[in-house]
């Protein structure tokens, strides 16, 4: 190597191959809220499995949503699920956690609804599964101009 080759500045990228993360339903959850709670924590957790630096979570429960939001301690019933969120946080540059109404957001609980109905797991990498283009279909239909 001669003097000019070994003055370049190097640059490295590091490509990660998508790996799927475990398949993770969870069985006998009483309470939606409950539920709810665990569907943020594995969002938050799947997103650091990811490498991703900045995520956007969206969920359709305002008080789980406000919960992540805030740094006050929670004493609900989910508090020990909110106060792991609140540690994987750490793991972020940027993590931003949006309330989208069930209303706007009918492609989210098709795909839970499938998930604990047919007890598969679906992520949404490269694609979508066909029930879920049909449905995002009807809601487009749907929607006002």
């Amino acid at each position: 190597m001669n003097e000019i080759d070994k003055n370049k500045p190097q640059t490295s990228i590091t490509i990660n191959k998508w790996r799927k993360p475990s398949d993770q339903i969870y069985q006998r959850v009483v309470l939606a809220f409950v539920a709810e709670a665990l569907a943020c924590r594995r969002a938050t957790q799947i997103g650091i499995d990811m490498n991703w630096e900045k995520v956007i979570i969206e969920g359709d429960s305002l008080s789980i949503i406000k919960k992540c939001k805030t740094s006050i301690p929670d004493k609900s019933k989910v508090c020990a699920y909110i106060h792991d969120i609140h540690k994987l946080l750490l793991k972020y540059k940027e993590c931003i956690f949006e309330y989208i109404p069930r209303a706007r957001n009918s492609l989210a609980h098709t795909l839970a609804k499938e998930t604990m109905n047919n007890k598969i797991v679906v992520y949404l990498v490269g694609g979508v599964p066909e029930y879920a283009e049909e449905q995002e279909e009807r809601d487009r239909v749907r929607e006002p101009d």
